[in-house]
């Protein structure tokens, strides 16, 4: 316990552990002439653990009683712990709200209706905590029917908890009393559920609104359900307006400026492609996309990253020139799919990853191990020994061809040292370089020069769900069952940002194309943006209803996608904070999301067995993003899915788990057949 003096009778006491009870009241007794009474009442409920959100006592002896000053909702916590509440009236209590809501008019009812799930998950677990186990359980079967269905996974984790010792190893309760429950409500509803419960001095529900729900009140009309329901579903209610409002750099880094000389790009040519090239009149510094730098841009050395190598240079000419041939999509042109089938997989495919260049696939499987395969006639192979590069002639021009095994070439490489299931893979924009995370905790590094795993790292103490590298290289992000996500860079064996505030396991990551900031989605149904720089969280989205396990960010770095267990995929105004679209389609599980090179498409590729396209351009186009929506979250969700809707392409029985759109704009999608 942290307990300041500063004048005689005068207390300031924050969080107290069970076990610091008997000091903390000795303090009390020592520092004012407190009455019994009051002490008693302290010292009690510091045991049972209920003391954690009184924040200040300025007692002072008068007369042999004692005023308490009036703190912010200090009288209400310690009247609400004298009594904790009739267990037998908690069904009442709950009956009367209800009716009282249900007979309110339409406005606020939508609004008020959200106190259901919160008010009936405290009241069950205050039952339970203080080992009124009937009286919990009647009240349990006799509500939880009433609670929205999205509510029903986490319902189904309370109804196992009926005695007190129960919840002390649950990290779902502990999260549920420990953190609040965000609503957003319009002032008159608040005012009107304030009146009524002052009214009917129903403190048992006061007490509980006061001290886990936290209430964000915006004037103006309030919300219709529609729109409260697309915003809610997540384990701690929706997020704080305030937790948007952060400024957010989305746009894209300024790319770097070199100039090729004409003769080289020919050879180049030559080598890759095996046919001369068109000569192309453009020829001044290839590589300035822009020469404006975007308004929304973070500066270009906010975050520190990698210097360009001379391959690096060479691959984005290589880049260029099949930008060049890229296929414009759109509603009229859609892209062809070219869907690799893992057949026989029966060591369960668990991750799937494509080279940004499409020339190497990579599988992660269920029996630990990782392999890569080559989709070009171009086969794998290995460096040769030390003893043989030492007869190579440095100064060749094909020394990067000589130093190469030839008796190494071959299709695939297995790639062993997890000693768990591979849940996630990442290639290195270079493709020097390969991640893999695992369910036994680590993120293992692997050369694709040489098969071998160069560096283990170890942070997660749990299975490690996803990881990614940055679009730069160099620093890449994990996220795991711990709940955190973690970013690093590879020369470092801890991690440089560890990403805290999700209450369920981190179960994708993503880069924002600028590098500066990462996307995590979580099994607790939000999406959050932190800032790479300083750790913070300046973006929480909330509406999926179930587990989020794909994102993807547009490329011009403006809108992020994210698809969950609940079939749907939600589109987001990373700068406004705002969800801004939703597609309905989907029967199952979304897994995999991409954008097209240019983002005119999002395809998105689900355990339905089907990969769908979606008109992006169209869903992004008239947006309502005025300063009033910004301010009190009322989005209006056009029903449009089955317009934005390009197309439905099914597979005969493969969940389809990663999708790739090709340089060119060709799309790559991945699974393993199941043939159930």
């Amino acid at each position: 316990a942290t307990v300041a003096s500063s004048s005689p009778g005068v207390a300031a006491v924050t969080a107290v552990p069970p076990g610091k009870a008997q000091e903390l009241v000795s303090h009390f007794a020592q520092s004012a002439s407190l009455p019994v009474e009051l002490l008693a009442t302290v010292y009690l409920r510091a045991l049972s653990g209920h003391l954690t959100t009184l924040r200040y006592i300025n007692a002072f002896a008068v007369g042999g009683g004692v005023v308490v000053e009036d703190q912010p909702d200090v009288s209400a916590v310690l009247s609400a712990y004298n009594q904790q509440g009739d267990p037998t009236l908690y069904e009442e209590y709950y009956s009367g709200l209800k009716h009282f809501i249900e007979c309110s008019l339409d406005c606020h009812r939508a609004e008020l209706s959200q106190l259901f799930y919160p008010l009936f998950v405290h009241m069950y677990l205050e039952l339970v905590y203080n080992q009124h186990e009937s009286e919990a359980k009647s009240f349990f079967e006799r509500f939880h029917g009433d609670q929205e269905c999205y509510y029903q996974d986490d319902l189904r984790v309370l109804s196992s908890l009926t005695k007190k010792e129960h919840m002390k190893g649950n990290e779902t309760m502990l999260d549920f009393r420990t953190s609040k429950f965000v609503l957003r409500i319009s002032r008159d509803s608040y005012q009107l559920l304030k009146r009524h419960l002052q009214e009917k001095q129903n403190n048992q529900i006061w007490n509980i609104v006061q001290e886990h729900l936290y209430i964000d009140i915006f004037d103006g009309m309030p919300r219709s359900k529609q729109q409260i329901d697309a915003m809610v579903g997540s384990l701690a209610g929706e997020a704080k307006r305030e937790a948007n409002k952060a400024k957010v750099f989305f746009g894209l880094l300024k790319e770097p400026e070199f100039d090729v000389p004409l003769d080289d790009e020919d050879e180049e040519g030559e080598n890759e492609e095996g046919k001369p090239k068109k000569k192309k009149p453009k020829k001044d510094s290839v590589g300035s996309k822009s020469k404006k730098q975007d308004p929304n841009a973070p500066p270009q050395n906010r975050v520190p990253l990698p210097e360009l190598k001379d391959s690096d240079k060479l691959d984005k000419v290589m880049n260029m020139k099949e930008a060049a041939r890229r296929v414009r999509l759109g509603p009229e042109c859609l892209p062809s799919i070219c869907f690799y089938t893992f057949l026989n997989a029966y060591q369960g495919l668990t991750a799937v990853d494509v080279t940004d260049d499409s020339s190497m696939i990579v599988g992660g499987f269920a029996d630990s191990t990782v392999r890569v395969w080559s989709v070009t006639p171009k086969k794998l192979r290995s460096v040769k020994t030390a003893a043989d590069l030492s007869l190579i002639d440095k100064e060749s021009d094909d020394v990067l061809e000589r130093i190469m095994d030839e008796k190494t070439a071959s299709e695939l490489k297995i790639l062993y040292g997890h000693s768990g299931p591979v849940y996630g893979t990442s290639f290195s924009p270079d493709r020097n370089y390969l991640l893999s995370c695992s369910e036994d905790g680590t993120v293992r590094l692997w050369s694709l020069q040489t098969f071998t795993c160069l560096v283990g790292y170890k942070g997660h103490n749990y299975p490690v769900w996803d990881t990614q590298f940055s679009p730069y290289g160099y620093y890449f992000v994990s996220g795991g069952h711990d709940r955190v996500a973690r970013m690093w860079a590879t020369d470092h064996y801890q991690p440089l940002r560890i990403f805290s505030g999700h209450l369920a396991d981190v179960t994708c990551t993503r880069f924002h194309p600028n590098s500066n900031y990462i996307a995590t989605g979580s099994a607790d149904r939000t999406v959050r943006l932190w800032d790479v720089l300083n750790g913070n969280c300046v973006r929480i989205f909330t509406g999926h209803k179930g587990p989020i396990h794909s994102l993807a960010f547009s490329p011009n770095g403006r809108f992020l996608a994210s698809g969950a267990t609940d079939g749907r995929v939600l589109l987001w105004d990373i700068g406004h904070g705002l969800m801004v679209g939703e597609l309905k389609g989907h029967t199952d599980a979304i897994y995999a999301l991409r954008f097209s090179r240019d983002g005119e498409i999002l395809a998105s590729g689900s355990m339905d067995n089907t990969v769908r396209l979606w008109d992006a351009v169209k869903a992004f186009e008239d947006l309502e993003t005025d300063d009033f929506t910004t301010a009190t979250g009322h989005i209006n969700l056009p029903e449009n899915s089955q317009e934005l809707l390009l197309g439905t392409y099914m597979t005969k029985s493969t969940p389809v788990v990663h999708l790739h759109f090709t340089r060119r704009n060709l799309l790559l999608a991945a699974g393993a057949y199941s043939s159930q």
